[in-house]
């Protein structure tokens, strides 16, 4: 029987599902160009490691609430310019 898998199969259905509606959760690499500010820049200023802001800026990743706070400050905006305005549906 494979019921014992459906918990499992039934996850991963959702995960995937859930990153194939969210697509640019951030604006990040749009802000940063405008501000002409880099990725390695961004990265000294925050105290994180070189591969982790590209990953935010290509959205693979998200930076935490606190985080994105610092990036507003640091660039002279808003937080709300550093998202586009993401609709979830399931």
């Amino acid at each position: 029987s494979y019921y014992h898998l459906l918990p499992k199969i039934t996850n991963f259905a959702l995960n995937t599902n859930l990153n194939l509606m969210v697509e640019d959760i951030n604006r990040l690499k749009v802000v940063l160009a405008e501000k002409k500010k880099t990725n390695k820049w961004l990265a000294e200023q925050l105290n994180v490691n070189p591969t982790t802001v590209p990953k935010w800026c290509t959205n693979s990743n998200q930076p935490d609430l606190h985080t994105l706070s610092r990036i507003a400050k640091l660039l002279s905006v808003g937080i709300k310019d550093l998202l586009n305005d993401v609709k979830y549906s399931l």
